[in-house]
């Protein structure tokens, strides 16, 4: 396995997405990792669901250079800092770091074939009780996804 795309965020799902890449790439790991951030630009509301390519490619235009979007940015810069220091920490190399804005699942798809990768590792939606016991996103890219998809919980 050459590239892995570990999808992380601020929720508690990435630390399960951190220790299952460790676990399971204890002695032979890849020559990439990417660590994907999506920026949700809408927000967590129903706008996710509501917004279709052309709404969220005017919204993501009227946010350039806003307050609100380098806030966005800070957040992302954080989170990858802190993730890309854990996976150091372990001895990884060859650590990559991606944002991406839109949907999620959409944007996790996207970044996979344009990165050739191999495998997507993603977190599960912890608390939440749900039908199939899994985040919609994480549904979304395992039902889709044309390669691996490990779900860490």
């Amino acid at each position: 396995m050459k590239k892995v795309i570990l999808a992380v965020d601020e929720g508690k799902g990435t630390e399960a997405v951190i220790k299952t890449f460790a676990d399971l790439f204890f002695c032979a790991r890849p020559e990439t990792v990417i660590l994907l951030y999506v920026e949700k630009i809408e927000g967590k509301s129903v706008m996710t669901e509501m917004l279709g390519d052309a709404e969220l490619s005017t919204l993501k235009e009227e946010l350039r250079d806003t307050e609100y979007q380098e806030q966005l940015d800070r957040k992302a810069k954080a989170i990858l800092a802190h993730y890309s220091k854990k996976l150091e920490e372990l001895g990884v190399l060859g650590i990559q770091t991606a944002v991406r804005e839109g949907h999620p699942a959409d944007e996790i798809l996207k970044e996979t074939v344009e990165q050739a990768a191999d495998m997507i590792i993603i977190g599960s939606r912890g608390k939440r009780v749900h039908s199939l016991l899994i985040g919609s996103v994480s549904r979304e890219v395992s039902q889709c996804a044309r390669i691996p998809v490990l779900i860490a919980r």
